[in-house]
């Protein structure tokens, strides 16, 4: 398999500890003392050839902070794009590059850079098994995720006939892609057991996905064929799910448990650092009848203070703080806008 990272995301919603020159990927969440990308470059390296064989493709601003973190990435596997058009140009060009070098039947796999994994070794048995199902069936396979819960913030994927099950795992033909749902539709979806949220994983031949990308995106696809990324200001912004897989009938499912989460807001931190204690604490906190809270402090030497909080996200960087309702944190994009708005608040972004 030939894994590609999609490092170009933002991760608005961890302001202010993510910034422009400083986004989720490049931010170290979990504890491990490893950032997000690193961690995603590390359980991707033993599916190939070593750091020869791993693609990452990312924003020309972030272009250097990607070398400054992966220094073993080859030059010439580094693919920047001088404008972020979403995620279809990005599998358009990186799947394009991988043929190029590597030859049509080349296997490829897509992986967001910030997204946390439990259970390594779950996840290299379902990416072989993914990759086993492209190769085997010329399916375009993502990989789904067992839902928990009723969440309103992912997409979903319903699945429809087995196509084949291998290593203990059941690949299905793809019935419907669903957008983020609401609280009903979402606990109707759980209780049928048909369906999986969309983890953005996807991983297939590279011929037969720019196949499928002319047939069904030929507005990306003719100019990158014509005129190569220069032309990227100019290609229409598009996801993936999009431009791609909501048209394809090549699309399958593969149903996974290996510990996922893709760290969508503050809200992540609970989840993964959750202990007995009333609060989920970095940095220092004193406080008196504050529970249910998350408080993160970047500067060792800064202390949080709190009395009388209830689910509450506090976060001090830099210059500076954070106040969120836990329930509010997707909000935090909205507020930024409203920051951009204000020249002399520019370098708080």
């Amino acid at each position: 398999m030939i894994p590609v990272i999609l490092a170009g995301g933002k991760g608005e919603r961890f302001w202010p500890l993510s910034r422009r020159q400083r986004p989720k990927q490049f931010l170290s969440l979990d504890g491990s003392g490893l950032s997000l990308l690193q961690s995603t470059a590390e359980r991707l390296l033993p599916l190939t050839d070593g750091w020869d064989g791993l693609w990452v493709i990312t924003a020309a601003h972030l272009a250097d902070g990607v070398r400054h973190q992966l220094p073993d990435l080859p030059e010439a596997n580094l693919l920047v794009e001088v404008e972020g058009r979403d995620t279809a140009p990005a599998v358009a060009w990186a799947t394009m590059e991988i043929a190029k070098r590597h030859g049509e039947d080349a296997i490829v796999g897509f992986f967001p850079a910030d997204h946390w994994i439990g259970d390594q070794a779950a996840f290299q048995t379902t990416l072989k098994t993914a990759a086993q199902v492209a190769q085997d069936q010329g399916a375009i396979a993502t990989l789904g995720i067992s839902p928990t819960y009723a969440s309103t913030g992912y997409g979903y994927i319903e699945q429809g006939d087995t196509l084949s099950t291998l290593n203990g795992l059941t690949a299905y033909s793809v019935d419907r892609f669903t957008e983020k749902p609401d609280r009903e539709t979402a606990e109707v979806f759980l209780a049928s057991g048909r369906f999986s949220w969309n983890s953005g994983m996807f991983i297939f031949q590279a011929g037969m996905t720019l196949a499928e990308l002319r047939h069904h995106a030929p507005e990306i696809m003719e100019p990158l064929s014509q005129f190569g990324p220069s032309i990227y200001p100019q290609i229409p912004k598009k996801s993936i799910d999009y431009a791609l897989m909501e048209k394809t009938q090549r699309a399958c499912v593969i149903p996974a448990d290996f510990g996922w989460d893709d760290l969508g807001d503050w809200n992540a931190l609970e989840r993964l650092l959750k202990t007995e204690a009333a609060n989920v604490e970095v940095g220092q906190h004193v406080g008196q009848d504050s529970q249910g809270c998350v408080f993160y402090a970047s500067d060792d030497d800064e202390l949080i203070v709190t009395i009388g909080l209830d689910d509450t996200v506090v976060v001090r960087d830099g210059h500076v703080t954070l106040i969120v309702n836990k329930h509010r944190t997707q909000e935090i994009k909205q507020v930024l806008k409203l920051i951009q708005d204000r020249q002399d608040w520019q370098h708080h972004l």
